[in-house]
């Protein structure tokens, strides 16, 4: 590499050097010139990075990520020299081709693809055209408004800056809005898509990293523009009952568009799904009826079989009877499927928008059926399931809401705080009789049975316990000791009146004056034996 002035001659033939350095290079055993800036060492540090690149091109490898940022950040003009001399080949496409071309893809004039684009990397993943086209229109529309041409014009804050344009009202010439602002809903739909696009041109290698990659949407819940609303379960008889009675419309009878609501309702399917529904999409025959979607219509990819209710499955059969197993199902109306409902609700007499400012449209039947599966009781799980939602927050917080009446009845089912308390009314004595303590149906259990317990057990330990050290009973044992029931008769008996378990002493080994010591509790003199030791004995309590 050789940094030089070059010289010319002026119009007094004098030889003069330019400003400008420049920059030369060997590329294939060819020299090249690159002009630099006129400031010699930012020449000298631009003709080490073009040295770099060459060395990348010559040896077939990519640029490390330093080198990449570099090519991204590149004047137009200086890009443009480093392409013609053949640097910029196959090392950075995003350096090269506007972003237009690598959102929609370039062809030449034989319409052979030469630069596969955005949209066919969607399309490839399975993605329907119809999403494919919503996504990339947005991103086409953040580009375009944002002026970007290259990917280094890409810019964080002016596509924050576009964005936030959008929102503003436009205004008539008497000051008033003639149109409002997109939403904060519509804005981050805007924002998801472009810095889609981006992470799209990172992961495929022409770009090094996605400059929007830090953009967080705005909080959707401070500007609701479309809030949607279930339908109770009246209003849903009384659309059905009147649109069934209707006449034709938007290439549909009244039956039609019937039991078009009514399977949108029972299955939770969205619009295109229900569109692609067929005549073999049915199981009606059987235990158990069911509706077939194919992953191709799916919006998560994959085939979802839901089941149908008996008598729906009936009227299905019936509605049904004639068509060919691939003939459509349902005859929806393509782009008018919203103001087709909005009809129906206005004769059956339901508003479109509540006071609330709440709307229903064809989405809000999928709404319904998750709030009328929340409303009979389902498991969260098997409502998920059934509404084929990856996150049960979804299930929960979005599409189950919460109907007329239901906040009432909960309300009313709450305890009734007016009533006098128990002490009062036990007091006034119209509480009627207490029931018997646990402790007096001991006291009586026991004062109603004679206490047996045996004086021979052949162990020393027996002895000891019923035997004073002169082989005497003790005092606590003897008749009419301090422990003689009312009749006269001693705590504890002989052998021959036999040892039961109900008589309370078959843990006389162990607990010697246990059968005592539960009649004092019981009385109150006492703690109750059962909450001590095993191993006390009377005299220790």
């Amino acid at each position: 590499m050789r940094v030089f002035q070059s010289t010319y001659k002026g119009r007094d033939g004098a030889t003069r050097k330019t400003a400008r350095w420049y920059i030369e290079i060997r590329i294939e055993s060819r020299p090249r010139r690159v002009p630099g800036f006129t400031d010699r060492k930012a020449t000298e540090a631009l003709g080490r990075s073009i040295e770099a690149l060459a060395r990348c091109k010559a040896g077939g490898e990519r640029p490390d990520a330093a080198l990449a940022r570099w090519i991204e950040g590149l004047p137009r003009k200086l890009r443009a020299v480093l392409a013609r001399i053949g640097l910029l080949a196959g090392c950075r496409a995003a350096a090269l081709e506007p972003l237009l071309s690598h959102l929609d893809g370039a062809a030449d004039a034989a319409g052979t693809v030469v630069l596969v684009g955005f949209r066919q990397a969607l399309a490839a993943k399975g993605a329907t055209a119809r999403h494919v086209d919503l996504v990339a229109n947005r991103a086409r529309r953040v580009i375009e408004g944002c002026g970007f041409v290259f990917w280094s014009d890409v810019s964080a804050s002016k596509v924050m800056a576009y964005l936030d344009g959008l929102r503003a009202d436009t205004l008539d010439e008497k000051g008033k809005v003639a149109k409002r602002g997109i939403g904060a809903q519509s804005f981050n739909f805007y924002l998801a898509a472009f810095k889609q696009f981006c992470r799209w041109m990172v992961k495929d290698g022409r770009a090094s990293e996605s400059p929007v990659a830090h953009l967080d949407g705005l909080n959707v819940r401070t500007d609701r523009r479309h809030d949607r609303r279930a339908l109770t379960v009246d209003e849903v008889r009384r659309l059905l009952t009147a649109t069934a009675a209707a006449p034709d419309g938007f290439g549909m009878t009244g039956p039609d568009r019937a039991m078009l609501y009514r399977v949108a309702v029972e299955t939770g399917l969205r619009a295109a799904e229900l569109a692609s529904l067929t005549r073999a999409s049915f199981i009606l025959d059987g235990p158990r009826p069911t509706v077939t979607v194919l992953a191709a219509y799916s919006k998560h990819r994959r085939q979802d079989e839901l089941p149908l209710r008996p008598d729906t499955a009936a009227a299905l059969r019936a509605f049904l009877a004639g068509k060919l197993p691939t003939a459509p199902a349902f005859n929806v109306p393509t782009g008018h499927l919203a103001a087709m409902l909005r009809a129906d609700l206005k004769a059956a007499g339901i508003d479109y928008r509540d006071d609330a400012g709440r709307v229903v449209d064809f989405h809000a039947l999928r709404h319904t059926a998750g709030t009328l599966l929340a409303a009979t009781g389902a498991h969260p799980k098997v409502a998920q399931s059934l509404m084929r939602h990856s996150d049960i927050n979804l299930t929960m917080s979005r599409y189950s809401h919460v109907l007329i009446g239901q906040e009432s009845e909960a309300v009313a089912a709450l305890p009734d705080l007016s009533a006098p308390p128990a002490e009062a009314v036990r007091d006034t004595g119209t509480a009627g009789p207490e029931p018997a303590p646990a402790r007096l149906a001991l006291c009586l259990a026991l004062s109603g049975r004679k206490q047996v317990a045996p004086v021979h057990s052949g162990t020393q330990n027996h002895r000891d316990m019923t035997e004073g050290e002169n082989g005497e009973k003790p005092p606590e044992m003897a008749e009419n000791g301090p422990f003689a029931d009312a009749g006269g008769e001693a705590g504890i008996r002989t052998q021959d009146q036999g040892l039961s378990p109900d008589n309370g002493l078959a843990n006389r080994r162990f607990r010697p004056l246990s059968h005592l010591s539960a009649r004092f509790a019981c009385m109150g003199i006492l703690p109750d034996p059962h909450r001590l030791s095993s191993r006390r004995t009377f005299r220790g309590i």
